[in-house]
């Protein structure tokens, strides 16, 4: 097996991979609107306050992974491989 590690994200992503970034991005979204509504709910002032601190961490992984898709060009319609 080659080893080599990957320095740039490729021009073009495969429809599979694309599916699958896609699940990342509902993960996120879903997630961050799961803690936001528990924290909403929450008596608790220490648990709503970590459970807003979870839902910042995956409203920044959400975007951390719509800038590095913007910035690969793979937000614009380049194309994909089947």
């Amino acid at each position: 097996m080659n080893n080599q590690q990957m320095n740039m994200p490729p021009q073009v992503i495969s429809v599979k991979d694309s599916l699958y970034l896609e699940d990342m991005l509902n993960w996120n979204l879903i997630a961050m609107k799961k803690a936001h509504f528990m924290a909403e709910h929450c008596q608790d002032q220490t648990l709503k306050q970590e459970l807003n601190q979870v839902g910042q961490m995956h409203h920044q992984h959400y975007t951390q992974i719509l800038q590095h898709l913007g910035s690969s060009g793979q937000g614009q319609s380049t194309g994909f491989m089947q």
